[in-house]
């Protein structure tokens, strides 16, 4: 009689999805590009926070703010990445759809981003973030839907 317990997949803590992020040696280039650092997990929240590190050399417009593109680049990560949590680490959540709302400008330095899942539908993920300053003042918010798809089937 075989052991079930062993055979199932350990579900992961939110410390060694945390683990596993910082240990990752290849991140996308457009993390490394938003200075991408993952601080929280929460799982039973559906939450995580992640510190940018936004480089006036690379993310800063004429008027020195992180230009509005990247803003919406930090805060689809915020959301991508807690639907990755979500799923348990077996799915990818390619963005359908989002909206931005931009409160004051994003200035280089410390950011902070905050990204929950709403709703973990049948075929939809509803999604939200939120972009913050050093001094904690909010910055941009931001709403997405994704289609949750499994790891195995976004590599082929």
């Amino acid at each position: 009689m075989s052991d079930i317990a062993s055979e199932e997949t350990q579900t992961l803590t939110d410390e060694a999805i945390l683990a596993r992020f910082h240990a990752s040696k290849n991140p996308p280039p457009s993390a490394r590009t938003l200075g991408f650092r993952l601080t929280a997990v929460s799982q039973a929240e559906r939450r995580v926070e992640i510190a940018f590190d936004a480089r006036a050399d690379l993310l800063a417009n004429p008027m020195g703010q992180v230009q509005g593109g990247f803003v919406c680049a930090m805060l689809d990560e915020c959301m991508s990445v807690a639907g990755m949590i979500a799923s348990g680490m077996t799915h990818v959540v390619p963005t359908l759809e989002m909206k931005t709302s931009f409160l004051r400008p994003a200035m280089p330095g410390p950011l902070r981003g905050v990204g929950r899942v709403v709703k973990w539908g049948r075929t939809v993920c509803f999604m939200e973030g939120e972009l913050y300053d050093a001094e904690g003042r909010l910055l941009a918010t931001s709403t997405g839907t994704a289609l949750p798809t499994p790891f195995a089937k976004f590599k082929k």
